[in-house]
């Protein structure tokens, strides 16, 4: 049985940024800030509440009578109870033999072009495993970008106008930074293994690596953009925020209502209408949040029973990287022309090409993870670089199309000046002729 690991890391994230969460508020308020304070809890309690309501979900607790293990999520504890649970099962699963035992097929990656299907028996205490590590990958996606994101770019702020950096701060800002890359690595996975559900996955650890860094520059950076563009024209980063926010929100919602789709109703048998809005309103916002920051790797599609697109869109991804890149570069030429004083001794055209090589650094390790290290390569249909030459195809086949269509325009444009100078020449020949004519007849 696989050692419940994610379990642990995202338990350590949550307790160590919580805790340093209070801490760092409790120094604001000595310091007699008490907005920094407010922000501060606000988006430390926040995800905090949301990841106990998304174990109650993923447990269906609600429905089951488990008063202690209420009580424990009332008291913020549920995350130390769930993974006091995890690690009771797994030391017991070697030790008791279980009655029961479920029988599940996955096909294998296709080799030589042929792929088969392998039974595996699954047994309780690993199902329970199964399903607390599903419930804690979500709640660790939901505190790195609900809490985790804002509250970086929150502290990156502050350090920014107070031009300096405590120890309690920067030791925060690093769990911040750690807590929302883990989280974009968590989606990763669950997007990979939710889109190919009937293979049994096997990520490598070079793979993980190269999704680290990959988040890790995309992150970092973009989180740099909005910090030094809010601090220079705070009210025009609010209409930023508004605009990708609510396009990432409403995209799902309209391509929901273009469908024509009846609403679903097979997400929780338990819940009501009502009840399955909330959780699709949730989830919108879960997903406009991710994409805020980075790449969300999956497409909510509200229609589908699953409520993610399976089908790999190269176009999108295209498409997201190339907007974000332009965005990222027109806010720091914003904040270039507009710069205050506290950036006196930063050498801003240096800061600016750095941060587009690092954007553009992220963008070089996901194009490698998707070449090199996917888990399911082989079930694309086509690679990176087999989409890099036939994008460069299509770029020369265009580039010949438009040479061909100049040099045919200025052959036009030759044989028309052509046309033009004959008629020309034979008006002037046929002056003489005619002088000639008449000089004959006079001597006549």
């Amino acid at each position: 049985m696989k050692f419940p690991g994610s379990v642990l890391a995202s338990v350590f994230l949550f307790v160590a940024e919580t805790t340093a969460a209070l801490y760092l508020s409790s120094t604001y308020r000595s310091g007699g800030d008490g907005m920094w304070q407010a922000l501060t809890l606000l988006f430390s309690l926040l995800p905090c509440a949301l990841v106990q309501l998304t174990l109650l979900f993923v447990h269906r607790d609600f429905s089951r009578d488990r008063p202690l293990v209420l009580l424990l999520h009332l008291l913020q504890l549920g995350p130390l109870f769930r993974c006091f649970e995890v690690f009771c099962i797994y030391c017991q699963s070697g030790h008791i033999e279980e009655p029961y035992v479920s029988i599940t097929k996955k096909r294998q990656m296709p080799k030589n072009g042929f792929s088969e299907e392998v039974e595996k028996e699954v047994g309780q205490a690993e199902g329970k495993l199964f399903t607390h590590r599903s419930a804690f990958s979500r709640a660790s996606v939901i505190q790195a970008f609900l809490g985790s994101a804002p509250q970086l770019t929150l502290q990156l702020y502050i350090s920014a106008l107070q031009q300096d950096v405590t120890v309690g701060r920067c030791l925060f800002m690093v769990l911040s930074l750690l807590s929302i890359v883990y989280g974009a690595l968590r989606c990763n996975i669950l997007a990979i293994k939710i889109k190919y559900d009937e293979y049994d996955v096997k990520v490598k650890p070079l793979a993980y690596v190269c999704i680290f860094l990959w988040r890790s520059f995309e992150i970092a950076t973009r989180v740099i953009v909005l910090v030094l563009f809010t601090s220079v024209l705070k009210a025009w980063v609010v209409m930023v925020v508004l605009i990708n926010f609510f396009s990432f929100f409403l995209y799902p919602w309209i391509l929901f209502w273009c469908s024509g789709s009846p609403f679903p109703e097979n997400i929780e048998k338990a819940l009501s209408r009502v009840g399955t809005t909330i959780v699709l309103g949730f989830l919108t916002l879960l997903y406009a949040g991710i994409n805020m920051f980075c790449w969300s790797a999956v497409q909510l599609k509200i229609n589908n029973p699953d409520l993610i697109s399976k089908s790999q869109n190269w176009y999108r991804l295209l498409v997201y990287y190339m907007l974000r890149f332009i965005e990222n570069a027109v806010l720091l030429l914003m904040w270039y022309l507009y710069k205050t004083d506290i950036y006196m001794y930063v050498c801003a055209p240096l800061l600016i090409l750095q941060l587009l090589v690092g954007y553009c650094t992220a963008i070089l390790f996901m194009l490698v993870f998707y070449q090199f290290f996917h888990p399911c390569k082989k079930l694309f249909s086509s690679t990176v670089s087999e989409g890099f030459q036939e994008w460069l195809k299509c770029v020369c086949c265009h580039c010949r199309q438009r040479k061909s269509h100049e040099s045919v325009g200025k052959a036009d444009q030759r044989s028309v000046g052509d046309r033009d100078e004959t008629p020309s020449s034979s008006k002037i020949s046929s002056v003489p002729s005619q002088i000639l004519n008449t000089e004959e007849l006079c001597s006549a």
